[in-house]
Formats: structure tokens, sequence, C-alpha cells
């Protein structure tokens, strides 16, 4: 037996490190399965399939911000440090969708306050367990709990206001695919309001949801200071 990571990168051809890497950005597969642990120990026989991390797609830029398609599995401090521009609000490492930088620190400045002041329309696409075949409105307040580099979020008196607004576009199966429309932009909000009404977002683990390739979370468009934003989705948003 041998650790996952060092036999990914024999198969590879690629240092531990960049192994090491390929298993915790969650692309790495064997026998069906996601790899999720990149020190487990595993036969010297096994196969591994890496999926493919899309290119960063730059939407629209300016002397004041650049708006990109972010794929999943790029967390967005990578994408600034890669770019060389400064984030203006981030995106979970498994989220896709729209993405804003900022060139200028003025403007920085007021889109800072935009957000401050729920003043910036978010709109994300999702699919979650469950059929959901009417408009629901969810105001619960958020808690969030941060420990070095991991965030946990939960519906709590003591938390800060939030509200989203989850719409339905289509049902397969028992599964449903939603658009919701946020002001409010709480750590882990979407996942923890569809959590609330027993409607997880498939591949969120963390939050309830059944396992899957990728948490099935896209932010699909943001509006801010006359600025409006739209990211289609990758080809793995689908079930």
């Amino acid at each position: 037996m041998e650790k996952a990571y060092k036999l990914l990168a024999i198969q590879e051809g690629i240092s531990n490190r960049s192994a090491k890497d390929l298993i915790d950005r969650g692309v790495v597969y064997s026998g069906g399965k996601k790899v999720v642990m990149a020190r487990a120990l595993m036969s010297p026989k096994t196969k591994f399939r890496v999926e493919k991390i899309d290119k960063i797609e730059i939407i629209f830029q300016d002397k004041n911000i650049v708006a990109v398609n972010k794929p999943p599995f790029l967390k967005s401090e990578e994408i600034a440090k890669k770019l060389g521009f400064r984030l203006l609000h981030r995106l979970d490492k498994e989220t896709s969708g729209v993405l804003l930088l900022v060139k200028d620190e003025e403007f920085l400045q007021k889109a800072i306050l935009e957000f401050k002041e729920q003043r910036v329309l978010k709109e994300y696409l999702a699919w979650c367990e469950g059929r959901i075949v009417e408009n629901i409105e969810i105001d619960e307040p958020i808690l969030t709990v941060k420990k070095a580099n991991y965030a946990y979020s939960k519906i709590s008196k003591n938390g800060k206001d939030a509200y989203s607004l989850v719409e339905p576009l289509m049902i397969e199966g028992k599964n449903s695919k939603v658009k919701v429309t946020i002001k409010s932009g709480r750590t882990h909000q979407i996942r923890v309001h569809l959590k609330s009404i027993a409607h997880p977002i498939i591949g969120d683990t963390i939050y309830g949801g059944r396992v899957a390739k990728r948490v099935m979370l896209h932010a699909s468009k943001i509006e801010l200071l006359g600025y409006s934003f739209e990211a289609k989705e990758p080809d793995n948003f689908k079930l």
C-alpha cells in the first residue's frame, strides 16, 4: 500500500506536491469515486482519473474592474494572484461564476460600500435535492464561526440578517434547479438557507447534500454601480 498522492505523482509524472494539490482541489477520481484524502493508503495498482480545470475566462474589464467567469476547483485568491488585481468579493472553491476584481482604489472603496449597504444584486443557480415547485423566501439570520482557514455557518438568532429568494427553474427526477437571488452576502448563505428548508445543494456534503462531482452552485449574475455581468454555466454544471 502507498499514499494516494505518491501513486498519483508517479502515474501523472508530476511532483508529489502537485499531486497532493490536485487531490485537495477535488479533481482526482479512482473507481468512479472522488479521492478525498491525499494521504489515504491505496493499492499500487490503483488507476486515477484527473478532471480538467477550465481556464479563467475574462468577461469584461475597464479601468475600474475585471469580471471573470471563475471555474470550479480554483480558489478566488489564486485567480487574484494570477491576474494581479484585488478581489472585491470571494466565491467558494467549488463554486463557479462571476467573480469581480478591481484595479482602482477609489472604485474599490465605492464598491465595498455598495456591498456593505446591500445594494449589490447577486443571482445564483443551484441544483438541490428535492422538488421545489414554487417561490420560497428565506429570511433567517446566519452566524458564522471561523477557525484558521475554516468557516462554518448556521441559522441562529445571534447571527446577521440574511435574505434569499429561491425560484424554481427545472425539475429533474427528485432534484430541482433553482435561481437564488440575494443582496446580503453572508458566508455560505445560500448553502445554509437551502439546507434549512431541507433542499441542500447537491455535492455540498458539509451542509447535508449528497456526494457529487462538485458543489452544484454557480454565480450567474451580479450588478453594482451601473455594471451588470453574467457568466455562462460550465460544462460540469449538470447532474
